[in-house]
């Protein structure tokens, strides 16, 4: 993660080539369609206001057969400055038409077919918070609804190491950590009110058990041993009681939540 150079304050997405960290496919301002997926899962994206280089510029000249497929890349959410917030694997790009774009003498509007099942419907108000530095107090995630609350987390997860980038150190070992357990209304909400507590607004720390338990091994905001006073504990107890307890990789079932938090020598406080 780092500052893409050449970047200008209108692009907001950088993509790079999978398979070759040299071959830089050029940037773009905006990509309609890149959260919404078709039903065969493939998307349709529209790379406004496109500098194609590269692979993506190679495609170009063979629109309409099987060389305008450039192959798989690593597709940049950008801020403001240039810096990359968090990347997700696109793979199968493959250009479909192209045209001169009105942002900008030398750009393109550049339509492309490209899969990846990482980036979720609802998710690009939080990276545009995030660009725009709005992603700056707790409680944003409270409205959401399920869709949301799973949205918010993967932003949550694939922007980790850009939000922690002025201090990437873990927290000292004995630190307090205060977890409101009023919003818990199921197990997404548990992680969104988790990754806040520990990493601030948009924070990280596991979006399933497994998750969690990675997350406790340090390198995530906390070092154990340390303790989490859970305030309102009755309710989120109540909402996620009953949950997936015999899968580790789903759920977040109160009474495996405690075991692994024990197991790692945190000391949580039921308030």
């Amino acid at each position: 993660m780092g500052e893409v150079a050449s970047a200008v304050e209108e692009d907001n997405y950088a993509l790079r080539s999978d398979e070759d960290e040299s071959d830089f496919w050029g940037f773009a301002q905006e990509a309609g369609g890149l959260f919404t997926p078709s039903e065969d899962g493939l998307r349709q994206v529209e790379l406004l206001g496109c500098s194609p280089r590269g692979a993506l510029l190679t495609c170009l000249d063979h629109l309409g057969r099987r060389r305008a497929t450039a192959g798989s890349a690593h597709l940049a959410f950008l801020d403001t400055e240039g810096v990359e917030m968090g990347s997700y694997f696109v793979s199968n790009v493959t250009a479909t038409a192209a045209k001169p774009s009105p942002r900008g003498d030398g750009l393109l509007d550049v339509t492309v077919r490209l899969w990846c099942d990482e980036l979720l419907p609802g998710s690009a108000w939080v990276w545009e918070l995030l660009r725009t530095g709005q992603l700056d107090r707790k409680g944003l995630w409270h409205s959401l609804d399920p869709e949301g609350r799973r949205a918010w987390l993967s932003v949550a997860l694939w922007s980790r190491h850009y939000q922690r980038r002025e201090h990437p150190e873990d927290a000292a070992p004995g630190e307090v950590f205060t977890l409101d357990g009023r919003q818990v209304v199921d197990a997404d909400s548990f992680y969104c009110a988790l990754g806040e507590a520990i990493n601030g607004s948009g924070g990280y720390f596991g979006w399933n058990l497994a998750a969690v338990d990675d997350c406790l091994r340090g390198r995530f905001g906390a070092t154990p041993p340390f303790t989490l006073e859970w305030q309102n504990s009755d309710i989120a107890r109540s909402q996620l009681a009953g949950g997936q307890a015999s899968d580790r990789d789903t759920g977040a079932d109160f009474d495996v939540l405690l075991e692994i938090f024990t197991d790692h020598g945190i000391d949580v406080l039921l308030r």
